[in-house]
């Protein structure tokens, strides 16, 4: 084979979850250290797929949404489940059940779009007409109410109709059958009482079924519950771990709606413990991203670590040298996934070496054995504050040294001081009522003796 200069370009289009189209994200660096540790979401080990995995789900009719997800739970022997928004017993369709970590998605799966397909009865005849020009009216932002039978407070509120489609019409039997592309939490019970009322007729809903839900589509294979149930009888009889991961999806599959951001490994762990996304930890971006815009930051290896606010545009992304990127929203990776890479560079080193040798305090405060070069190093922070005056001349304000703020603390008493003396006084307040109570009883007794005791010598 002839060696070339120009290396073949690799199809990214078809890598899977989070990774798709990956050569299509911003090049913040392309300088980092690999971490063998993690591993792709589509090849976790089958217990690693069930803590972090999701089922989207055919709902039956009849069951409520919580039996749905205490089966499940029962039937994967697993700690936690929670569901995507409640579907009532009689509608049928896409219902996301999360498993254990991937819980935590369960407000940002709630809060996603659904889409419905709906037979309405209306009480009287009416033309195709007329109904498809009343679903045009019923788009955008409408007062609703809850039905009387409904999970929630029944108050008016307002929810957004993205889009209603005429799909059939009967006229002879008064049915017709529309889709619905809405908000999460309307109800679509309320839209054919408002669509009757609209059209003089009447009119109520006869059957429905979601057919998707964020992300999930019912045209992407929905899993029932008879699947789920022999699924984990083959794993716990034969061993066989296929129908189970056919089951089971990884959890980045929900978060594919998402902009994503590519994090360093090294910065991982950090992120895990709730440390906000710097700049230096930053591999990759997605075009387009806005400030407070929810993103998803990802490992390289395409696993989700957290769900994050944006803090910058994609363009200050490209040109800033430091700054916050992202907060953190909702932690998913467990903490120690990947190793603690924090306060390994060399001026976290050398300050834990002086605290050691007692030059600095075990706060990391400078004392009176700290070295000039370390003080003079980090001024803004340390050694010295800069003021100006009105006339806008510099004054420097030095830092006091541990002795000086104990000397100053030692004229007035501390707040620990005063605490340990409140408790003080108070157990001895609490131990003067004991004695005094005891003295009571003791006294008490000793009446009702003393009145037994003549009883007896008077009979």
């Amino acid at each position: 084979m002839r060696p070339t200069k120009d290396a073949r370009p690799v199809d990214m289009s078809k890598f899977p979850l989070l990774l798709k189209d990956n050569d299509k994200l911003l090049v913040r660096t392309g300088h980092y250290t690999p971490i063998p540790k993690g591993c792709s979401p589509l090849g976790r080990p089958i217990e690693e797929l069930k803590k972090y995995g999701v089922i989207t789900l055919d709902k039956p009719a009849n069951p409520s949404s919580h039996e749905v997800v205490s089966w499940i739970k029962r039937i994967l022997k697993v700690e936690k489940t929670g569901h995507s928004g409640t579907l009532d017993p009689s509608v049928t369709g896409c219902l996301v059940v999360c498993i254990d970590r991937a819980t935590r998605l369960v407000k940002s799966q709630q809060g996603a779009g659904k889409e419905y397909v709906c037979v309405l009865r209306l009480h009287d005849a009416v033309e195709e007409g007329q109904l498809r020009k009343a679903l045009e009216t019923l788009q955008g932002a409408l007062y609703q109410r809850p039905p009387v039978i409904s999970a929630v407070k029944r108050r008016l509120r307002v929810r957004t109709v993205k889009k209603n489609t005429l799909l059939e019409f009967d006229g002879e039997r008064h049915l017709s059958v529309f889709t619905v592309d809405c908000e999460a939490g309307t109800y679509i019970r309320t839209l054919c009482v408002h669509l009757g009322l609209l059209l003089g007729t009447g009119g109520h809903m006869q059957e429905l079924r979601r057919i998707r839900s964020g992300s999930n589509y019912e045209g992407d294979g929905l899993i029932s519950m008879h699947d789920v149930l022999d699924a984990q009888w083959l794993y716990d009889n034969e061993k066989d771990e296929s129908y189970l991961r056919y089951a089971i999806k990884p959890l980045e599959a929900s978060l594919s709606g998402y902009k994503r951001i590519m994090v360093k490994d090294t910065a991982i762990n950090a992120i895990c413990f709730g440390a906000k996304l710097m700049i230096p930890g930053m591999l990759r971006f997605e075009e387009g991203i806005e400030i407070n815009e929810i993103v998803v930051l990802m490992s390289t290896k395409g696993e989700a670590v957290a769900l994050g606010i944006a803090q910058m545009g994609a363009v200050d992304m490209v040109y800033c040298k430091h700054g916050v990127v992202a907060k953190i929203k909702r932690v998913i990776m467990d903490r120690d996934t990947y190793p603690k890479k924090w306060g390994l560079g060399p001026r976290a080193l050398a300050k834990k070496q002086l605290i050691k040798e007692g030059k600095l305090t075990p706060h990391g405060r400078p004392n009176e054995f700290t070295p000039a070069d370390w003080i003079n190093q980090d001024q803004s922070q340390m050694s010295q504050t800069a003021l100006t005056n009105p006339k806008g001349e510099i004054i420097e304000v030095p830092v006091k040294f541990e002795e000086e703020e104990m000397a100053v603390e030692s004229e007035s008493p501390s707040k620990k001081d005063r605490k340990k003396k409140d408790k003080k006084d108070k157990k001895d307040k609490k131990d003067k009522k004991d004695k005094s109570d005891k003295k009571r009883k003791r006294e008490s007794t000793e009446g009702e003796n003393d009145k037994k005791k003549r009883k007896t010598s008077k009979s």
